[in-house]
């Protein structure tokens, strides 16, 4: 299978001496996304992530994002990096919101034509029926990203979808997927192979990072965990895609060999209540913790004090809760799919397992588990992994060496 070639270390270099070399401001670029944060979403927190690092560079980035739900009920707000955040659509009834969001997106365009610089498309929607052909007739540099895995390939099942797909493929000037099983699919719907490329989700590395000894014991003591114990962590969605059921069949196994080990599943969703039954079915009940939604700093203080990270999904984009463990050092066994692939390298920074195979899944585990030195060894490597290639600096240097070429 043909690799999307990732971000060479000199980049980073080459794009900040472009930086430096900057005198004014470059912008804005409108950023239109239907959701943002409060909106809390990996491809919501990478937007406000990448909007407020373009910023510190001299990049001005306007968002414009769908009202309703958690968002404020005003027509404009600034987000807490300052980024201006425009909000449309936010009195309609939800079943019309989209629509009128997408008319919005339009309209908005044609009242500023010569204030973007560049569009930027995040996520599918009506939005791009609408504002893709302004944008085209504004003369404006165009870029789409598809935000997840079975989001570009559901769009040629219907007419307009059909339509928007033939848009990207004749206007946009770049078109951006998280890893390479997403690259085939907009292959196999038409889009262009030049248009394509590959553009990670960051992460904030100073956030999500290895704890000191002493804040470990700390941690651990908060979340009743016994200093002998070994903590396997899961962090997402309870889902079907999420697999908790080969999981839990393969923590079983780990639970019957090792006395040791407790496994935590940090999350909700339509899963949770087959999973609790599962867990009583299999007596792991004492074994097995279900920590529920958690806020991010509560998220990070979890991966502090865990020591195995796990991931067996059957679909994922780019996994924001997987790389966020790699950044504050902990291994990972995940399963092998092209999202998991491409950050974890078997034998280094974890174990790759066989989808959906619970012995596999189970060797793997029960390996970290019992060897303390090796997950101290994998964890580093990790570490390391994201910082030179995930980081927000690095992800962010990407963007600017993009923008740059569009604006020139």
């Amino acid at each position: 299978m043909e690799q999307i070639a990732e971000p060479q270390e000199q980049h980073s270099e080459n794009v900040s001496e472009l930086s430096s070399t900057a005198k004014s401001e470059i912008g804005p670029v409108l950023l239109i996304t239907p959701t943002y944060p409060p909106v809390v979403g990996g491809s919501e927190v990478e937007a406000q992530q990448i909007a407020a690092a373009l910023g510190a560079r001299r990049y001005r980035v306007e968002v414009l994002t769908m009202g309703g739900g958690p968002m404020p009920p005003v027509p404009t707000f600034l987000d807490p990096n300052g980024t201006r955040v425009y909000v449309s659509a936010r009195q309609w009834p939800e079943k019309l919101r989209g629509y009128l969001y997408g008319l919005a997106t339009g309209v908005h365009l044609l009242r500023h034509p010569r204030r973007y610089k560049c569009v930027y498309f995040l996520m599918t929607g009506f939005q791009l029926l609408i504002a893709l052909p302004v944008a085209r007739l504004l003369r404006l540099p165009i870029v789409m990203k598809f935000s997840g895995p079975n989001t570009i390939l559901p769009l040629s099942k219907s007419a307009l979808g059909r339509c928007e797909l033939k848009m990207l493929a004749a206007w946009a000037c770049r078109i951006l997927v998280l890893n390479d099983a997403m690259k085939q699919e907009a292959r196999s719907v038409g889009l262009p192979e030049h248009l394509l490329d590959w553009m990670p989700n960051p992460v904030d590395t100073d956030r999500f990072r290895p704890a000191e000894p002493e804040q470990r014991r700390v941690l651990r003591a908060r979340f009743g965990i016994a200093p002998e114990q070994v903590v396997i962590l899961f962090v997402g969605r309870l889902a079907p895609e999420k697999e908790l059921p080969v999981l839990l069949s393969a923590f079983h196994i780990v639970a019957n060999s090792n006395p040791h080990a407790r496994l935590v599943l940090i999350g909700n969703g339509p899963e949770r209540s087959p999973t609790e039954e599962l867990v009583r079915s299999l007596n792991l009940e004492p074994r097995v913790t279900f920590a529920g939604m958690q806020p991010h700093s509560s998220v990070s203080d979890w991966l502090r004090a865990a020591d195995v990270f796990t991931l067996v999904s059957s679909l994922e984009g780019f996994s924001c809760s997987l790389v966020e463990a790699m950044s504050t050092g902990l291994p990972s066994v995940v399963s092998d799919i092209s999202a998991n692939l491409q950050l974890i390298e078997a034998g280094s920074e974890g174990f790759i397992t066989r989808l959906r195979d619970v012995g596999d899944l189970a060797t793997a585990l029960l390996r970290l588990v019992n060897n303390a030195a090796e997950r101290e060894q994998m964890g580093h490597s990790a570490r390391q992994k994201v910082l030179t290639r995930y980081s927000i600096a690095t992800v962010t240097d990407q963007y600017e060496s993009l923008i740059r070429s569009l604006v020139r």
